[in-house]
């Protein structure tokens, strides 16, 4: 096998600006995503609960499908097949100051629906976790719906949300590459176009592999900082900082030592 270590540091340390606009596209698109994600998991996680069964039974079959089918088939029938059976078809949007592309919408739109279907469940395990005592307690002093959720169930539910909230944005930046077979440059795609000029296949694939690689572990200390700020403190998750979440985060720690 003939290596090119020149040609590997040089695109590893100074990448060319198609892998910066990659890599910014994949941490946009991952932040994005994961945001609206959580945010619609919470609003489905609720309907799920609910003791209304035109709410639940809408919430349970849209978690079944979404957990239930592959994200690459998700991503592919919301940009493609849509359009063929003529029910949508994603335009480029002109914002004046920048256009956003039909299928970057199409993908943030895939990955926020699945992750929907995920942090819906998350986050209803996270409200199953709180004792219903409370909830008892809070109707007993005239509380609303909204207000005993808002400020006595969901603050403690979060302390069981935020470990698993980490893991699943983990998990999405490294899913955004799924986006590349609809057409959207992010880093994969972006390492497929310079590999297609420059032939350098096992040197380039080996940096996108890093730059995941690097991104990841980024993501693995701010993490540890935010199970250690949000986190349940009896846990070990978030008893485990310093050299313990260091290791943990590589697979060091002990069995028990899990979220």
């Amino acid at each position: 096998m003939n290596f090119d270590w020149g040609f590997f540091w040089q695109y590893l340390l100074w990448p060319s600006s198609v892998y910066l606009y990659g890599l910014w596209l994949t941490l946009s698109v991952s932040v994005i995503s994961q945001g609206l994600g959580t945010v619609l998991g919470l609003f489905i996680a609720l309907a799920k609960i609910s003791r209304y069964r035109l709410l639940s039974v809408p919430a349970s079959i849209f978690i079944w499908i979404f957990r239930g089918t592959p994200l690459l088939v998700q991503i592919v029938f919301i940009y493609t097949g849509l359009a063929a059976a003529n029910i949508f078809r994603f335009e480029d949007i002109n914002l004046g100051f920048a256009t956003l592309p039909g299928n970057m919408q199409a993908g943030v739109l895939a990955l926020t629906l699945n992750e929907a279907a995920y942090m819906a469940e998350i986050i209803r395990a996270g409200i199953a976790s709180v004792n219903m005592g409370q909830t008892e307690a809070s109707k007993s002093l005239g509380m609303t719906y909204g207000l005993y959720m808002r400020r006595i169930i969901l603050p403690q539910a979060a302390r069981v949300v935020v470990p698993p909230l980490g893991n699943e944005f983990n998990a999405m930046l490294k899913n955004t590459t799924l986006l590349s077979v609809i057409g959207v440059p992010e880093l994969l795609l972006a390492t497929q176009m310079v590999t297609s000029i420059t032939f350098r296949v096992f040197e380039l694939y080996l940096v996108v592999a890093c730059y995941y690689l690097t991104l990841t572990t980024l993501w693995g200390f701010v993490q540890q900082r935010l199970e250690a700020r949000f986190g349940d403190p009896n846990s070990a998750t978030s008893a485990s900082g310093g050299t313990k979440g260091f290791l943990r985060m590589f697979g060091f720690g002990r069995s028990g030592e899990t979220r």
